[in-house]
């Protein structure tokens, strides 16, 4: 299990300064496979209680695990199954406090106690999710979704993505 423990959990500066570093870690670099990598590296490095940091691409109707970090992890989730799925599907971001109580939560990693999904999208097609798994029950909140969603699309604009492949 990964933590930080210089950080707080809501700690408002984290985030522009999470943005900060994804930009020079972008500057000249489109590619889709070393920006995702770079993005789930830095995430799961620098906020805290963490177990799970990545992203799933949408692929033929399903979501198809990319780069991230963390123990190995569900190779492929069908649409609206799981919170990715149902992210996925709503083209919203999902917090679950308790993934224990999440109907139809898809286990990956046992260590995992709450979650945050944020859907990739770009020119109105799904590109995937951005997931984060938590050993902590009630990791995540508003201020991360807003933050999360802030770096999704910080992402999206620095990166070429091959939309043939989306929805």
């Amino acid at each position: 299990m990964h933590t930080t423990q210089s950080m707080t959990t809501n700690d408002q500066s984290l985030y522009p300064s999470l943005l900060s570093s994804l930009d020079a870690l972008f500057a000249g670099e489109r590619d889709m496979i070393a920006n995702l990598a770079n993005c789930s590296a830095l995430l799961f490095h620098h906020l805290p209680m963490l177990n799970w940091a990545g992203f799933y691409l949408w692929r033929s109707g399903e979501l198809v695990v990319g780069p991230f970090q963390g123990k190995p992890a569900c190779v492929r989730i069908p649409a609206g199954r799981g919170v990715c799925g149902q992210a996925a599907l709503s083209r919203r971001t999902v917090i679950v406090t308790d993934v224990h109580v999440f109907p139809d939560h898809i286990a990956c990693d046992a260590d995992s106690q709450s979650e945050i999904v944020v859907p990739l999208i770009a020119n109105d097609r799904l590109i995937g999710v951005l997931d984060l798994d938590s050993p902590r029950i009630g990791r995540f909140t508003a201020s991360d979704a807003e933050g999360l969603e802030a770096i999704a699309a910080r992402l999206i604009a620095a990166t070429d993505f091959d939309l043939s492949q989306s929805d």
